[in-house]
């Protein structure tokens, strides 16, 4: 097989998975929305109050923190930087297409479901000012965190000898993302739990495409 038809295939398994992805995420937003709301809603309101009737002044500040580490900006502008310090320092374009294929794929697929799928934010009061009330689902803050500091762990995994032992935290990233997001108010459960299921499925078929095999330790 030549480079120009791994290229093509490279690209055809990408596309084929954010079209998968995307259609799941329209489908779990529909059910949510429509057949299950009846169901989840109650579920989902009594969280967001319960959470709400917890909030203290200590937690707002940290919730806030944990907030901004994975905004749209935030989140787009530290991925522009890791992939040209990992350019240079590798010599290769591959952290450029990494990071590019992963952003811009998780920014499409939101864009998409934030628009075919209305859903109104938690009956709370909401302490992340400007949102737009009904994008609700699915929650962008955390696909971001997962695109961003996850494939981040993946590609020093994949490219640094040892990097296993010390990358982990980068995981627990987007669990702090999601706990400061429900915390302020600005989605439901069922909105977080959406993301954090499948924007590490996007991670890994990026990787798979378009990072080296795992480095030996």
């Amino acid at each position: 097989m030549t480079d120009t038809d791994a290229r093509r295939d490279g690209v055809r398994v990408l596309a084929s998975a954010w079209a998968l992805l995307t259609l799941t995420v329209l489908a779990v937003g529909w059910l949510l929305t429509g057949p299950l709301e009846s169901v989840v809603d109650p579920w989902d309101d009594s969280v967001a109050v319960g959470i709400e009737e917890r909030r203290t002044p200590t937690l707002d500040v940290v919730a806030a923190v944990g907030s901004h580490v994975a905004d749209t900006v935030v989140g787009i502008g530290l991925a522009v930087v890791i992939a040209l310090v990992a350019w240079r320092w590798q010599g290769s374009r591959r952290p450029l297409v990494y990071y590019g294929v992963l952003v811009v794929g998780a920014l499409a697929l939101y864009l998409v479901a934030t628009w075919v799928i209305t859903r109104d934010r938690p009956p709370v009061e909401i302490l992340d000012p400007g949102l737009v009330p009904d994008h609700s689902f699915p929650s962008g803050h955390v696909v971001t965190s997962v695109v961003v500091y996850v494939a981040l762990a993946v590609h020093l995994t994949r490219t640094v000898a040892g990097a296993s032992r010390w990358v982990w935290p980068l995981y627990a990233v987007p669990l702090v993302v999601a706990a400061s997001r429900l915390y302020q108010g600005a989605h439901h459960p069922t909105d977080v739990l959406t993301s954090l299921a499948l924007a590490p499925l996007w991670v890994a078929v990026v990787a798979h495409v378009v990072l080296p095999r795992r480095v030996s330790a």
